[in-house]
């Protein structure tokens, strides 16, 4: 596996060039080795985050350096890995206690029967941002940390959730406009 590492030097000021070209780096995914020193298996699915950060870099009047590496031996390509993976456990980790978070509230408006059109909404756009997340989250696992089972099947807790909670809301619903009619 060959790996792109970036040499990024910006300067102090202002701040939000720093700011910007960091959360492009974590966004993609990458690996933070050091200051300003950063890593990415070289797959496309990393080409275009890379690039974003190479731009900010350089609008920023900084200065980036792109190398390819593959390290030394097979012990330097294992390491890169496992730090890369733990990496996306961490994340996928994250994503599984926002998964807890959603069943949570929508349990908490079943108990309260909350069944609003409005509230439906507000759990629709959470399950789309969980959908999202999940997608990025499987394209950036080029070599599948263990925890990204385990967040498939919970999305798909999350999305029985969500549906059962929409079947919920158009029931009461339906059931206001006959008792209406």
């Amino acid at each position: 596996m060959q790996w792109l590492v970036l040499v990024i030097k910006l300067p102090a000021e202002p701040s939000k060039h720093r700011v910007a070209v960091w959360r492009e780096l974590r966004k993609v995914g990458a690996l933070s080795l050091g200051q300003g020193i950063w890593a990415v298996p070289d797959v496309q699915v990393f080409a275009d985050g890379v690039r974003r950060a190479v731009r900010l870099t350089e609008r920023a009047e900084g200065q980036v350096v792109t190398l390819q590496a593959s390290g030394r031996g097979p012990e330097d390509a294992a390491r890169f890995e496992a730090l890369f993976t733990a990496a996306r456990s961490e994340d996928w980790t994250e994503f599984l206690a926002d998964c807890g978070k959603f069943e949570a509230e929508i349990a908490k408006e079943i108990s309260v029967a909350k069944f609003t059109l409005a509230e439906l909404e507000e759990e629709e756009q959470s399950m789309e941002r969980l959908r999202r997340w999940h997608r990025d989250l499987t394209a950036r696992d080029v070599f599948g940390a263990p925890e990204a089972a385990e967040a498939t099947e919970r999305l798909k807790q999350c999305t029985a959730a969500c549906e059962d909670y929409a079947e919920r809301v158009f029931n009461v619903l339906h059931q206001s406009e006959g008792d209406n009619a």
